[in-house]
């Protein structure tokens, strides 16, 4: 079984559907208000262990009864936190509106999240034994980076989601085996809004790239092969939240069992497709019996 460390971040997402979504100054009825267990790390955790990895998760939660339930939650999916910690204060949240039309605006207080500035003891050790480390950029950036290099001291692959969009390092970068934004993430990195010109210029940088391009499916390059195109399966979107962690954490499952990349690209796509028809972040992830049904 492939084993993934995720190092990354969670959060209790604090939901409202509305429609219209309200603009500046507007305010609007709701129609509906949940809390579902989130985070751009645990999403990807979930993800991950859904589609049949074993997943462990290196992060912090805070000693409130979100992060509670937010550990928990977790757990109940069995993802290993021996290594997440529990931080004073506050846990992340993320406060998301969702449109009719499956789109989403949101807003992330990093609370717990933001007191993993470094590895602990033990954190190393763990990502050693991956077979990847998947990153994201809702912990500081010194510990992302920490991580990564820690990845690649011991051969391990790493992915990073690029999300929310900033600036990376060039060490991160230069620890970073595949990266994958979505097309805006791509767009922001490098200035160009065609994907494949993107592509191109993030390719100076890390070895290979998959870029997320929603609806249209996902493109891949590498320094060794030209770009190559993937198409997502047709839906009705319902809610777009942890789509792309979705994409991501099952890409991660594929690529560590073998799956060539076009097969991997199409599981993953997937994978997403089935988590977009479902309302909220953890909660619409498929498991691989979808997954492989689909």
């Amino acid at each position: 079984m492939t084993h993934l460390v995720v190092l990354g971040s969670t959060n209790m997402d604090l939901v409202v559907t509305v429609s219209p979504a309200p603009k500046l100054g507007e305010t609007v009825t709701g129609r509906e208000f949940r809390t579902i267990p989130g985070g751009k790390g645990a999403n990807q955790a979930v993800a991950a262990v859904r589609a049949g990895a074993d997943v462990s998760m290196i992060g912090a939660v805070g000693n409130d009864e979100f992060g509670a339930r937010l550990r928990a939650g977790l757990a109940a999916d069995g993802v290993d936190t021996d290594l997440l910690r529990t931080a004073e204060g506050p846990s992340g949240t993320a406060h998301i509106v969702v449109d009719d039309e499956g789109g989403n605006a949101i807003v992330v207080i990093p609370g717990a999240n933001g007191t993993v500035t470094s590895l602990l003891p033990g954190d190393e050790t763990l990502i050693a034994t991956a077979d990847a480390l998947l990153l994201q950029l809702e912990l500081p950036l010194s510990a992302v980076t920490a991580g990564a290099e820690a990845a690649r001291r011991h051969g391990v692959r790493t992915i990073l989601t690029p999300a929310p969009a900033q600036p990376l390092p060039p060490e991160l970068l230069a620890a970073t085996d595949l990266l994958v934004p979505n097309e805006h993430e791509a767009a922001a990195l490098t200035g160009h809004a065609e994907p494949r010109a993107a592509a191109e210029e993030l390719l100076r940088h890390v070895p290979e790239v998959v870029i997320t391009l929603g609806a249209a499916g996902s493109l891949y390059a590498s320094r060794g092969t030209g770009p190559l195109t993937v198409p997502a399966r047709p839906v009705r979107a319902v809610d777009t939240t942890a789509a792309g962690d979705t994409f991501a954490g099952a890409l991660a499952v594929a690529l560590g069992e073998g799956k060539p990349v076009p097969d991997a690209l199409a599981w993953a796509s997937s994978a997403a497709a089935l988590s977009v028809q479902r309302p909220g972040a953890t909660s619409s992830m498929p498991y691989r019996t979808e997954i492989d049904a689909a």
